[in-house]
């Protein structure tokens, strides 16, 4: 048991300033809010450093400093009070940067590029800033819907358990792109085999390693399905497994699947819908790695971007985009399922759910 710090990205507006903080209490799953941490525009997804002191987060815009990107920015993070302090902010390489990763040393930042489809790495400095990037990659190609993959897009970037190897999700190309990555220098280089296809419009977005290394899983936005895969870890080669819907047989109408997540024990796997507006549950098979659908538990909300589930596995909060709402729900350890605990707070346009530790 233990008390987290909140931190809730968001799209920006006249409601909404930048990242917000709350105070949760794992003990009674407690949600309550401490206000605005810093004033940022589109801060729309963020990652904490292993060391607990500094938060990046993505600016998803398409025009920095007068240039067709977006910005990266760095913020130091006081405990105490949960405010974020600004330290410094680049340019992400590409337009609307979607996804922000850190590697396993809290030595380099990656991002994911979502409208001009790129991926790159930056160095963290010592005291918390952003250096100039270490590794850029333009991705190029189409895939198989004129209007949504009529080009790259860059979804997501997320670092292997051994720190050896980058998985980018292009839901544009319909692949996991695998790069080699060299935590001395911070360079991506293409794996060989370069990537993995998804099935062809399904879309990939966000994707997650299990807790043991030997599977992974990822989430396909257009498809409103998730892909297992084993994982070789010696050469960074994904082998598809199974391919499975993340809505109910019996929906019928618009879905954009959003996020995924592998709960910490490792035995379930979450992914949210849009659309349908829930979270799928499946359980994961400890030995193949395999998903069985466990249920699809509405989130009392619009258009659930995103979820986080809190470090020791009790509790999930769902971001309502749409509906403006936090919802905390309360997770069975046996079962995966999700219970409603009641509390639903107001949040305009929240998108991205990161936990810390408070001392």
């Amino acid at each position: 048991m233990g008390n987290y710090l909140v931190y809730i990205g968001t799209y920006t507006g006249p409601q909404s300033q930048g990242i917000y903080v709350y105070k949760f209490e794992t003990g009674s799953g407690r949600l309550t809010p401490l206000g605005l941490a810093v004033e940022s525009a589109n801060p729309t997804f963020l990652v904490v450093h292993p060391n607990h002191r500094f938060v990046y987060a993505v600016n998803e815009i398409g025009n920095y400093e007068g240039q067709k990107t977006g910005g990266v920015s760095a913020y130091a993070l006081d405990r105490k009070t949960g405010k974020l302090t600004f330290l410094n902010q680049v340019s992400s390489g590409g337009i609307d940067p979607c996804h922000i990763s850190l590697d396993r040393t809290g030595k380099y930042a990656l991002v994911a590029n979502y409208t001009s489809g790129s991926v790159a790495a930056f160095p963290l400095l010592a005291d918390g800033r952003l250096g100039k990037a270490s590794a850029f990659v333009q991705h190029a190609g189409h895939g198989v819907n004129p209007e949504r993959q009529e080009g790259p897009h860059a979804h997501s970037i997320n670092l292997s358990p051994d720190n050896r190897f980058a998985i980018a999700a292009d839901l544009g190309l319909d692949e996991l792109l695998v790069y080699r990555f060299d935590a001395t220098q911070g360079t991506l280089v293409a794996n060989n085999p370069p990537f993995v296809k998804v099935p062809a419009g399904a879309g990939p977005r966000h994707f997650a390693f299990h807790p043991n290394g030997k599977f992974a899983y990822t989430i396909e936005e257009m498809g409103s399905s998730v892909t297992a895969f084993s994982y070789d870890a010696a050469g960074g080669i994904l082998h598809p497994l199974q391919t499975l819907s993340t809505l109910p047989k019996d929906f019928k109408g618009r879905d954009d699947s959003a996020e995924v997540q592998v709960h910490p024990s490792g035995k379930f796997l979450y992914g949210s819908n849009r659309g349908h507006d829930s979270i799928a549950v499946f359980a994961i098979d400890a030995a193949q790695g395999t998903l069985t659908p466990v249920d699809y538990v509405p989130t009392q909300g619009k258009e659930p971007r995103n979820f986080g589930i809190d470090p020791t596995g009790a509790y999930l909060i769902a971001a309502n985009q749409n509906s403006n709402t936090l919802v905390v729900f309360r997770i069975d350890a046996k079962t995966g399922r999700l219970t409603a605990t009641g509390q639903v707070l107001e949040l305009q346009a929240p998108v991205c759910v990161k936990f810390v530790p408070v001392e």
